[in-house]
Formats: C-alpha cells, structure tokens, sequence
C-alpha cells in the first residue's frame, strides 16, 4: 500500500543511461540511482522525459522499471513513467509497472491528438481503475500540446488513486490555480515541474518537485525542500537562486541531453542522448563546465 505521506519533496525524473545500441545500461542506471539517492532524493521518476521514454521499445521500458526497483530497494517510491498515446497501451505499461514493483504510475497527457477534456477524463480514469497503482497526473502542455484545464482536474482528484499532478509548465500561476481548486481535496498533491520555481510553489502549499536538475545536483534541490521545511526561507530562497544557472543551462543545447552531459562531466559515465539528439558540442561543454565548477560538482582546472 502507497503511503501517501510519501509523496513529497523532490522526485528526479531520472535519466536513462544507454549502451551504444541505445538500449538500458544497467550499470549506468544504478550509478545516477545511487548518485540521486546519496543526495536525499525522495523518490525516483523512471521513464520521464528526462529519461527519454519516448525512445524506448516495450523491452528497455520494462529493464528501466525492473533495474530502478531493484537499485532502489524500498528505500524510496518508484514512479513509473507512463507516456503512449493510447489508452490501451498506458494500461499495459501500468500492468508492467505494477509486476515489476513500482510504487505507483506518473501518466503523460497524450502528444499528437487533441483529445477533449471528456475524453481526457475517461482515459486517465480508465488508467487508474484498472492498475489500481496511485497515479501521478503529468501536465506538460509545451511537449504534448495538450493541458489539463481546471475542471478536468477537480474531476479526475475525485478518482482516489489519482493522487496529484506533477505541472512542468513556466506559468507558476497555472500551479497556483491548481492548488487553490484542489484545496479541499484531501491528500491529493501538487508538484512543480518546473525547477525554477520550486520555493515559490512550496510557498504556497506545494508537496514538492519532479526536478531534472536533480540528477546532477541532488544535494542542493534537496536543500530548496529540506530548509523550506525547517522553516529557513532565506536559506530556501538561497538555495533556489543557486540553482538557477543550472536549470538555465537547458537552453544550451537540445532537450534532453544537457543533464546527460552534465553527468559525463562528472565522470558518471552514462552515454549520449537517443538519436536524432546529439551530445553538447565543445563549446557547449565548456559553457556546462563553468556552470558544475561554480557548483562544486567537479573540480577547478
């Protein structure tokens, strides 16, 4: 049974280390799991899109579940990531994710089609009757082109394994919006997707963040949530303004392979990004390089 105290804090998307035929490296991925969970993570998203779902047959998704469970070791909830377009191919993903231990399921909005907010409601609800897996709703409307308004979202906190929703969107009034109409729902939860703004979130009564940034720096996302908590604002609000080139340095090259280089810089050794995505160049390396020694993640030349 999902504990929902659990739900909190900061959840990595983790990314998906791959060989040189672009299938799971395994001992990549224990390597960011151990990285991510030595730094106080408080839970392991597989299969976002930080870890390039999208890119991964049936087999190399069930590896990631599989691996992922196993690394982590009970010791915090495993996210599975569900991401198909189809209603029929979330289900079987959540009876993979289900046998192979995850905690509970992180389903996308579908990408290409323009489904209504009826039709959203029955395929998210279809989801979560049948996995019975506590289900994290995730919006991302800048990568699927579909958002999750207002009402659909009152409807679907009804469901009670739909637990709460994970918003990557740079609207923070979007999430603000959330928070007030779900107010009075009991333990559903909302997360930024956006590490930008996670004090600001937390702030106004967020549980925490998926944050992509915590792959590389898990220690210092941690310490926005750890010192928020404390109630040392100033400090949260420190820790957040130190974040920031990191979070900026996305823009630097193509989505998802910024954290992945970061990571190789690192000597974390977890591969390139899923063609047609290519590694940083050299310029682009060097600009990561400042950004990770001003961190303290490598060491000054």
């Amino acid at each position: 049974m999902f504990d929902m105290k659990k739900l909190r804090g900061i959840i990595p998307p983790i990314v998906t280390p791959v060989d040189g035929s672009e299938n799971v490296d395994a001992g990549g991925l224990r390597r960011i799991i151990d990285h991510v969970l030595k730094g106080g993570v408080h839970g392991i998203f597989v299969l976002g899109s930080n870890g390039e779902f999208y890119a991964l047959d049936d087999q190399n998704q069930k590896r990631a579940v599989e691996l992922s469970v196993q690394q982590v070791e009970g010791r915090v909830p495993v996210y599975a990531g569900a991401g198909s377009i189809s209603t029929k191919s979330c289900i079987r993903f959540a009876d993979m994710a289900r046998g192979a231990g995850a905690d509970a399921l992180t389903v996308l909005t579908p990408m290409f089609v323009s489904p209504s907010d009826d039709e959203l409601y029955i395929h998210f609800k279809t989801i979560a009757e049948h996995s019975k897996l506590p289900l994290l709703l995730y919006n991302n409307p800048g990568k699927t082109g579909n958002n999750i308004s207002m009402g659909l979202l009152k409807k679907l906190a009804g469901i009670d394994n739909i637990v709460g929703i994970k918003n990557t969107t740079l609207d923070l009034s979007q999430s603000l919006h959330f928070l007030h109409e779900t107010r009075g729902i009991k333990n559903f939860k909302i997360l930024a997707g956006s590490d930008f703004y996670i004090y600001s979130l937390l702030a106004h009564g967020g549980a925490g963040a998926v944050a992509g940034t915590a792959n590389v720096a898990p220690a210092l996302v941690v310490e926005i949530y750890e010192r928020f908590n404390a109630g040392d604002h100033q400090g949260a609000i420190e820790a957040q303004n130190r974040l920031f080139p990191l979070r900026n340095a996305y823009g630097l090259a193509s989505f998802p392979v910024v954290m992945k280089d970061c990571l190789n810089l690192m000597g974390m050794n977890i591969g390139s990004a899923v063609k047609p995505i290519q590694n940083c160049s050299g310029e682009q390396l060097e600009a990561l390089k400042v950004v990770l020694k001003d961190l303290k993640l490598i060491d000054q030349e």
